[in-house]
Order: structure tokens, then sequence, then C-alpha cells
């Protein structure tokens, strides 16, 4: 068993997660099995209670685990298997021991951030590692030097001296800033990040250095001599023009993987073969076929709101050899400007969310997607919205709403799970992880997974209500997608429309850059279909879904 630690110096959102995903992803390719950690240095006991303008995405696994944003990179990079314990926060780490010493399982000693925190940081490092792992490799969350992040550098320092020598490695990930008054780059910030590192006692095996511009041979002597890490591994990493995809080539070109083979005493003849990973990038490099996708959502503002499903757009424009470009829209804004803001494009998606904001923009541009045979593609909420329209606008039945938001609906065809009725915390209690999902022969859905029957990851309270289902199938708003164990309607889809699908899962957590999700897959041919459709001047091609 092997271990690599992966830290982060001067600034946050240097992309450690990325990086340790590319590592994760570069072992694999050399025939070894590894598994993935994140450890947060923040006190919530995990991020699914915060707003996705504080952290981004909540991404959620197959166990319900709901987790950091960059676990998403892992899946995407690797075929790690991801479960509750590849996740660990302040609040986490601090709730258990607390369990644990008001059970009396300190025996009255007084505990303490050493040993007793360290110790139960340690024993989570181990809970992530999967049975038959070669290389398990843990991400640090947030920047060294941070007070909240002193108990898990510890703990790893700790960790390494709990092992064989030569089973750890320590990986950190630095800025050079660019300083564009002058025309330098500066090491300084480098400099003092190792510094800070060397003095809880942890020498980096391996520097990463972020950079907007070249780094020079003499700069990385420099960084070398100051920070006492060997020239060769000081490596470069600069910021991608192309696609994020590019960081593991980038990274093998540096060499990253023989050093991380010599260091933790790995075979090093073995080749890291990208062949189709760098075909990928290549096709996509010369991509000329294009679709734009409107995606009117409650959190636009911050790409990292919806990371996944953006990634999983991108993976679906490489299986249908286009590139996909993005027009984020706030749902309120369409609630008052309407069509002109989706103008031209040639696709809808509603993601989730939640709360009142922004839905009657959502609803409206669902109405004009429907109306116009726009390719539309609804998530958890957007799928939710999309019932809530057609009740009002094709049934006429007034006032249809979901209860989430109108408690007092005369019609909530979208109603509160009879299981979340008594619930009343917020963490960790909504419908959540991978459930069962029996389709319909010959539907949309069925068709595009070509399955029977799928698994796919829930996170929400509120669901269709059944009591309404036979109205809206009669008019042709069929439900493709049924839960057998609960017979809870899980995929929705319109009748006599070219693309029309809702879903209330999240399949944007499935899906990888060389095997995208199937939704997402006939989502964007639908939307090329009605692009090259567009610019000829006749009516959109149907989906070749």
């Amino acid at each position: 068993m092997k271990h690599i630690f992966v830290t982060g110096g001067v600034v946050s959102s240097l992309g450690k997660g990325l990086t340790s995903a590319a590592i994760g992803m570069i072992l694999e390719r050399r025939g070894l099995k590894v598994s993935m950690q994140k450890l947060d240095p923040y006190i919530n006991v995990d991020p699914g209670t915060m707003s996705p303008y504080q952290h981004g995405e909540v991404y959620v696994l197959d166990d319900g685990a709901e987790t950091d944003l960059d676990l998403g990179h892992y899946e995407r990079y690797t075929q790690a298997r991801l479960n509750r314990y590849s996740n660990y926060t302040t609040g986490k780490i601090y709730s258990e021991v607390i369990a644990r010493e008001r059970r009396g399982d300190y025996l009255g000693s007084t505990v303490q951030v050493i040993p007793h925190i360290t110790d139960a940081i340690k024993d989570a490092i181990r809970n992530g590692v999967a049975p038959g792992t070669d290389v398990a490799i843990t991400e640090i969350g947030g920047t060294v030097g941070d007070i909240e992040s002193l108990p898990f550098i510890e703990a790893i320092r700790q960790f390494a001296l709990d092992i064989p020598v030569g089973d750890v490695m320590f990986v950190h990930l630095t800025l050079l800033p660019y300083l564009r008054a002058s025309g330098e780059m500066k090491t300084k910030p480098t400099q003092q990040s190792v510094g800070k590192l060397r003095e809880i006692g942890i020498q980096p095996d391996v520097l990463i250095c972020r950079t907007e511009q070249p780094m020079t041979d003499d700069m990385a002597r420099k960084i070398s001599l100051f920070c006492n890490v060997r020239r060769e591994a000081v490596i470069e990493e600069r910021d991608v023009e192309f696609s994020i995809y590019e960081v593991p080539t980038m990274l093998v070109k540096a060499g990253l993987d023989r050093i991380i083979a010599r260091r933790l005493g790995l075979p090093v003849e073995v080749e890291t073969d990208l062949t189709d990973w760098n075909r990928m990038i290549e096709d996509l490099r010369h991509t000329t076929d294009t679709c734009e996708i409107a995606v009117v959502g409650k959190y636009t503002a911050l790409h990292d709101a919806y990371k996944s499903i953006y990634e999983s757009l991108a993976h679906a424009g490489i299986a249908n050899g286009c590139k996909v470009k993005l027009r984020k829209v706030r749902a309120e804004d369409y609630a008052d400007g309407g069509p002109a803001l989706i103008e031209g494009c040639d696709g809808l998606l509603i993601p989730g969310g939640f709360g009142e904001r922004g839905v009657e923009g959502k609803i409206k541009a669902i109405q004009h997607a429907r109306e116009t045979g726009l390719p539309f593609f609804g998530i958890c909420l957007g799928m939710q919205c999309a019932t809530i329209e057609f009740a009002r606008n094709v049934l006429h039945l007034e006032g249809a709403n979901t209860q989430e938001l109108d408690p007092h609906s005369p019609h909530p065809v979208i109603h509160l799970m009879p299981d979340q009725a008594n619930v009343h915390e917020k963490g960790g209690t909504m419908r959540l992880g991978a459930c069962d999902c029996d389709l319909v022969p010959d539907s949309l859905a069925h068709r595009l997974y070509g399955a029977a029957s799928i698994r796919e990851r829930h996170r929400h309270r509120f669901e269709y209500n059944n009591e309404y289902r036979a109205r809206f199938e009669a008019a042709g708003f069929a439900t493709s997608g049924v839960n057998p164990q609960r017979d809870l309607v899980e995929i929705v889809e319109l009748k006599n429309h070219p693309f029309f699908i809702g879903v209330q899962f999240h399949p944007e957590f499935k899906s990888k850059p060389l095997h995208p999700h199937p939704v997402f897959d006939g989502f964007v041919a639908a939307a090329l279909a009605h692009s090259r459709g567009a610019h000829r001047g006749g009516k959109p091609e149907r989906s070749r879904a």
C-alpha cells in the first residue's frame, strides 16, 4: 500500500482536485488500482447544507453521501469507487470524536487535538482506502497556513511516520503569480508556502507550480534550491488553453508518472498509456461543428455550481463530434426578458435547485421549448418545473405548483414525499443516492439507455404526484421511468416533440469524458440536429435518439 498526499499553498482554488484526479488517472493507466479521498477543513459535517455560491455543487455518491465537488473530478478521471469514507470534514471528524467521548471511549482522558483529533483523521484516511488498492491518494482541502487546516497537516505528518519508509510521498500544488506591471513571475509565495509545510515537519517530494506564463529553467532551479526539492520534481502546470482534460497529458510529459514510480518503488519501466485520452483531445481540438445550449438556472453566476452538468455537456459534445457552447441565463432574468434571452440556442437545459427564486422563469423557458420544438432536458427541479408548466398550460390546472413553494396549491402536481413529512433536520435527510428505475419499452428514455432498467443518483424531497399521472398520460406527457420499489415517477417525456425529457435524478454525476451519459448524449445530438436544421433554414432534424 502506497500513499500520496496532495496539499495546496499560496491561494485556494488552484485546482488540487483536478491535479489529484489526474494523478489517479495516470497511475491507473500504469495498471495500478487507486483510491481517492478528500479531507476538507470546514466545520460543516458535509456540504449538503451549503449554498452553491459558497462551495459549488454538492456531488452525490451511489451510497447517498453528499460530498465536495472535487469527488466529481475523481470519478470523471478515474475508475476509483467512492463512498461516504471518501470525503471527511472537520465537522465530521469532531462529531465522531465527541460521540466517542460521550460514550466514555476515552476512559477519562482529556480529549485534545493531539492525539485524539489527529488519530481520528488518520483513521479516516485508512477508512478511505478501498480493498486491493495499490496507491491511495488523499487531497487536503484548504491552503497550507490556514488555522483550520493545521490538524489535517499534522495528521498526515504523523501518518507518514506510522507506515514503512518509502510508502508515502507528498505533492504540493502552488502558484507562481505573474505581475503584469513588471512582467515578472514570482517564486517567493511558493518558497513561503513550502516553508510553512517544513515548519510542521513535511518536506514535499514534488512541487507542481501553477503558472500563466512558461516557467524558465533558472526559475525552476531557484525553486528547487530554496524549497529543497530536486529540480526534476519541480513541475510546471500551466493554465490549459483548450480543455481541463489536457492536465494528465501535461503531467506525463513533465515526467510526473516516472517520479512517482521511483519515489514509491513502483515499476518505472511501465508505460503510461494515454492513447485513447489523447485521441479524444485531438478529435475535440479539430472539431468545427458547434451547438449552443441555454442553461436557465438559479446559480449560473458561479460556474462550479453546475460543474458536473457543464462537464457532462462537454462529454456529450465529444461523443457527437461537436463543441458545446454554453449560454448561462439567470432564471429570474428569463422571467422578465423572455425568449429573447435564449434566441438562437439549439437546446434548453433546466438544472436543479431549491427554493422559490427563479422558478417562474424556468417554467416560462420550458413553455417556450415545448411550444417551439426546442430540445429540452430538465434535471430534478427542472423535471418538476416541466410538470408544473404542462399542468398549467395544457391541462389548465389553475394554481398547479409544487408543495415546496405553495403548500396550499389546489393542484400539487409535485408533492412532498410521505417519508419526508416528519423530517426536520436539513443535513443528509433527503432521498439520496442510487435508486432503481424501470424504463417503459420503446420510450425515448429506453432508446437512449438501451436498457430495461437503470440506477441513478438522487437528491430531493419532493416528487411527482401520482394522483395526476393518468391526466398527464392522456394528454401526451408520458411517464417513461418508474422506481419499482415505491412506484415513484423518475422520468417524464413529451410525445410528438423532437426531444423533451425530464429526470428526477442527477445523471450528471455518472458521466465521463470517454463514456458520456446517454441522456446528455441524446440531448446534445438533438441540439446538434436542431443547429444544422436552423443553419439550413429548414426544420430541425429529429435526434438520432
